[in-house]
C-alpha cells in the first residue's frame, strides 16, 4: 500500500521510524511518502495561509500550494484522497477496513482555521475525523489513520490472524489477556485459561468479550 502525506510539518511523523510501522516500510509492505506543502507555494516566503474572505478569526490554508502538492502526489487522481477534518465522518475500525483496500491513499493535513473549501469540494474524495474534538493540525489524525490502515495490510503484523481477533470485530470489545506469571501479587490467571480445554476457553472468551462490551461500550451491542 502506498500512502502520500501532504503536510506543513513532515517532521511530526517520527513515529513511522519505530516498531511495527518501521518494519513494515523496510519490508516493502507499506510505502509512505511526504510532500511538504510549503515547497509548492509560489510565494517567495513559502506562505501557505491567508485571511478569510468575509472576516473572522484565524487564517485559512490557501488553495494553490495544496492543489500543486496534490498534483505532485497524485497527478491523475488515481488515489483515494482524504482530508483529515473534524467535519468528516468519524473514523472507526470499519472505515479503516474500507480505506485499507485502496492501493494508494493521499492524506491531507489541515492547519489554522482549515482549508479553502474549493479544494475540499473539487479535489478531495472524503473527509475523516478521528473524534469530536479539535487538534492544532491534521498530523496526529493522519498518524492514527496510517497506523490503523497499515496493520490491516497482509504481512505487516507477522500473524495476519491478529487483526481479525481484536476489539470492534463483530461489534465486540476484545476479551482480556493474561501471561506469566500464573500468580502475580496474589492475583491468579482464570483457571479456564490453563485448563487446556479449548472449547471452554473459547466460550469464556466470548462471554468476557460480551461482558466488557456491555460494561464499556453498550452502544456496540445489537442483540
Amino acid at each position: 500500500m502506498k500512502i502520500s502525506v501532504l503536510t506543513l510539518f513532515p517532521e511530526m511523523f517520527d513515529s513511522l521510524n519505530h516498531s511495527i510501522l518501521k518494519r513494515a516500510i523496510e519490508a516493502g509492505f507499506l510505502e509512505v511518502k511526504f510532500y511538504n506543502i510549503r515547497d509548492y507555494s509560489l510565494d517567495r516566503h513559502q506562505k501557505c495561509d491567508d485571511y478569510s474572505f468575509g472576516g473572522g478569526e484565524g487564517m485559512v490554508m490557501m488553495p494553490q500550494p495544496v492543489y500543486d502538492a496534490l498534483e505532485a502526489a497524485d497527478p491523475n487522481h488515481n488515489a483515494h484522497r482524504i482530508y483529515l477534518s473534524p467535519k468528516g465522518r468519524t473514523f472507526n475500525q470499519s472505515i479503516a477496513k474500507e480505506v485499507s483496500k485502496f492501493s494508494h491513499i493521499v492524506l491531507l493535513c489541515g492547519h489554522y482555521e482549515g482549508l479553502d473549501q474549493r479544494i475540499i469540494d473539487h479535489y478531495i474524495d472524503e473527509e475523516i475525523s478521528i473524534g469530536d474534538y479539535v487538534l492544532t493540525g491534521g498530523e496526529l489524525a493522519a498518524q492514527v489513520v496510517i497506523d490503523c490502515v497499515a496493520r490491516l495490510q497482509e504481512g505487516v503484523l507477522g500473524n495476519d490472524k491478529s487483526a481479525h481477533f481484536e476489539s470492534f470485530e463483530n461489534n465486540r470489545l476484545e476479551y482480556p489477556h493474561y501471561t506469566r506469571p500464573r500468580d502475580f501479587m496474589g492475583h491468579s490467571v482464570p483457571e479456564v485459561l490453563v485448563s487446556g480445554d479449548h472449547k471452554a476457553i473459547q466460550k469464556w472468551r466470548e462471554q468476557e468479550s460480551k461482558i466488557l462490551t456491555k460494561k464499556h461500550r453498550p452502544d456496540l451491542l445489537k442483540d
